[in-house]
């Protein structure tokens, strides 16, 4: 098991290494395996790269984060100049249907609404948004709609899982209720975590994955 102090400077290099983002500001914190980011960004888009980032080390088992975005003078906008914007670029996806996601916006923070069919369409939503000039934050709350029979999804998964991950799909189980597909057992890292959902997630039909992985 890595150590904090391990743990925290390989966190502290992996934010220094990621090129779209100022890590001089961000503090790391590390207690147990759960890492905490504190100070200020300049902007939604670093935050969210400073939180990737520390999720891709292994090790970590849990993320709290504390920091602040202080967008400076020249980034400032209005919410009603932030709200076209988003309604602009999202107009100009042609992987979303016309209409289909409604945009609120409330002191620069974006929240998202309507939806989609597809677990990559909800997310292509999120990624256009989130570097937009002004934004301070980001809620997505896009839902989506299954359109096929959920007979075969749990056979679906285990089958991807197995073709991604064959050991590690070993020691992971899925249940299927419904629409909602829930992932247990164990994974060894942030990654294979993020591999189980993101294959749960790119299941047709799929409208929610509960993640109760844990780590080896």
């Amino acid at each position: 098991m890595t150590s904090d102090k391990a743990l925290q400077q390989a966190v502290q290099d992996e934010l220094g290494w990621e090129p779209s983002l100022n890590a001089t500001h961000i503090g790391v914190a590390v207690g147990d395996g759960v890492v905490t980011l504190s100070g200020q960004v300049e902007s939604f888009a670093e935050k969210w790269a400073a939180e990737s980032a520390a999720q891709r080390v292994y090790g970590v088992r849990a993320l709290a984060v504390e920091l602040t975005v202080d967008l400076p003078s020249t980034a400032e906008r209005a919410d009603s100049d932030i709200a076209r914007s988003v309604i602009s670029t999202l107009e100009w996806m042609n992987q979303l249907p016309a209409h289909a996601v409604q945009v609120v916006v409330e002191k620069g923070q974006v929240t998202l609404n309507g939806s989609l069919d597809w677990e990559y369409q909800r997310e292509l939503a999120s990624s256009a948004v989130r570097h937009l000039l002004g934004v301070r934050g980001l809620h997505n709350q896009i839902v989506l709609k299954p359109k096929v029979k959920l007979s075969a999804v749990k056979a679906d998964i285990e089958l991807a899982l197995q073709r991604r991950a064959e050991q590690d799909a070993q020691d992971i189980q899925v249940r299927v209720d419904g629409a909602e597909v829930t992932l247990s057992g164990t994974v060894h890292s942030w990654s294979e975590r993020n591999l189980a959902t993101h294959t749960a997630w790119g299941t047709p039909g799929v409208h929610q994955v509960v993640d109760q992985l844990t780590f080896a």
